[in-house]
């Protein structure tokens, strides 16, 4: 089974910037979009932005767009997230995830497949 495992979470002060990175052990995720998503304490899990195979096209929440940045490479299996000016308000868990589509069209946030990995802690005072 498809197990990511992510890092790079740490504890920032508002204005920060921190890279995560996620690996896909197991199965290969194959020609499909990857996501990051995340969970807020007392909130459920939310997609947060998506990366279509191939082109690499992305899409964010406008929570984090312009702030946050996406990419992926495949040859490594690897998929990261770049973020910047960060607020307090982005605190969560970040999970990485294969979502069972080419592109990032409509609800992609609803054809994750595997199992959730077990994240990683970004912390952002103010």
């Amino acid at each position: 089974q498809m197990q990511p495992v992510e890092s790079g979470g740490a504890s920032v002060q508002s204005g920060g910037s921190l890279r995560l990175s996620c690996t896909f052990s197991g199965v290969n995720g194959g020609d499909f979009a990857r996501a990051w998503f995340r969970q807020a304490p007392g909130n459920g899990r939310e997609g947060i932005s998506c990366i279509s195979f191939s082109v690499g096209k992305t899409t964010y929440q406008d929570s984090v767009k312009g702030r946050f940045t996406i990419s992926r490479d495949d040859a490594k299996n690897m998929v990261y997230l770049e973020m910047n000016s960060l607020k307090p308000e982005d605190t969560a868990i970040y999970y990485c995830a294969v979502i069972t589509r080419i592109d990032c069209s409509g609800s992609w946030w609803d054809h994750r497949v595997g199992a959730w990995g077990p994240g990683t802690q970004v912390t952002v005072s103010s």
